[in-house]
């Protein structure tokens, strides 16, 4: 199939052929159950996930124990949110999250505030950058989560995680972070977080798993599990694992841990390239803030065409998207550009590129040169 150059890299990212040889026998040859405890079948399973969840343990500088596998980032969203709610059914119950948090976060706080919990969402400034004197006036004695991404999936904003984290430290108040586009892409400690949300299909592992950090050994509660049916991982989340999913998490994990800061330093380089070019074009502008963001996202506004028209043709040659790709679907501007003051108009004119580790020069290139030509034709 003749696919357009692929600048979409926050949206999914492709399966690393190690980690895909690494899954391929937990099909076949090794196909147990690692909940089957009598027979080497399970045995083995068992011992893939248990080396799995270490591996990925190490990624984000947690502990084994700490790391609960599930079907996704979506999923392990749920579990921390709507799990946390439960430990404190029949209390007043006080939430702050983000206007510009995934669809995901946002959702799953809809859900416990149609059950009777009280949620605020911060604004943010024209950059997308959270004001932290802001967060701690919103700070109540009910509050039970403060629930603020990592980094953001559309700008690539980075939030200051570890201020954030000892506001929450100081209200004794639970801290979860969204770190899907964090994880993987830079360092991430797990220090003075509580829950921890991300997905292995974005730093080139397989679609249909991810992990919840569970912090262990602090006074506040975990959450309980809102799937149940057997008590796997230990008892947060039932299900019968996805053993080959898991095995290939743990296999993307350990071979990112080996590359992020050289892959940083290489992509910046390529994203300054496509942003200062696309920059120089009369009526674009970017959309976030050059400072704290992720090494591998521009995300810039073109004035004076219409939205769709720009994203269909542009798709044509490069593989873009307007947003997070859990909302493209919906031809509503970004919320989070929204949130940001732009108009809708020019919200519907943005574009995100995102870039990864098999983009090159020459992909630059030419998309800076498509772009060009699909403006002067959208402008004339």
């Amino acid at each position: 199939m003749n696919y357009p150059i692929y600048l979409d890299y926050n949206a999914t990212t492709p399966c690393e052929q190690e980690v895909i040889e690494a899954m391929l026998p937990y099909f076949s040859q090794h196909f147990g159950n690692a909940a089957s405890k009598a027979h080497p079948f399970g045995w083995l399973a068992e011992e893939a996930v248990e080396n799995a969840r270490e591996q990925v343990a190490q990624l984000i500088a947690a502990k084994s124990k700490e790391i609960v596998f599930t079907s996704g980032a979506t999923e392990a969203i749920n579990l921390a949110i709507q799990g946390t709610f439960e430990v404190y059914k029949g209390e007043k119950q006080h939430y702050i999250s983000c206007q510009t948090e995934h669809k995901a976060v946002l959702d799953a706080l809809k859900a416990i505030e149609k059950r009777g919990a009280e949620v605020t969402l911060l604004p943010v400034d024209p950059y997308g950058q959270l004001d932290l004197e802001n967060l701690k006036s919103q700070i109540r004695p009910h509050t039970k989560m403060i629930a603020l991404m990592w980094a953001n999936n559309e700008t690539g904003i980075i939030h200051p995680v570890e201020q954030i984290s000892k506001i929450a430290e100081e209200h004794q108040v639970i801290f979860f972070t969204d770190a899907v586009q964090a994880v993987g892409k830079i360092p991430v400690k797990t220090e003075g977080i509580h829950l921890m949300a991300f997905s292995a299909h974005k730093f080139y592992g397989p679609k249909g798993v991810g992990a919840l950090y569970i912090r262990h050994n602090h006074p506040l509660p975990k959450p309980l599990p809102i799937i149940v049916g057997g008590g796997h991982e230990k008892g947060f989340r039932s299900g019968t694992l996805n053993v080959p999913g898991i095995v290939g998490m743990g296999k993307a994990a350990e071979l990112r841990q080996m590359s992020i800061i050289d892959e940083a330093g290489k992509l910046a380089k390529l994203r300054d390239l496509l942003e200062v070019n696309l920059l120089t074009i009369s009526g674009t502008s970017l959309n976030g803030s050059k400072e704290n963001r992720l090494s591998h996202v521009t995300n810039i506004a073109f004035g004076g065409v219409e939205g769709e028209e720009l994203l269909r043709s542009i798709n044509k040659k490069i593989a873009v998207s307007s947003g997070s790709a859990c909302s493209s679907i919906s031809p509503k501007p970004s919320h989070v550009l929204a949130a940001m003051g732009l108009s809708n108009d020019l919200g519907r004119a943005s574009i995100r590129f995102s870039l990864g580790k098999f983009t090159q020069e020459e992909d630059i290139r030419s998309c800076i040169e498509h772009v060009n030509t699909v403006l002067e034709q959208l402008r004339d």
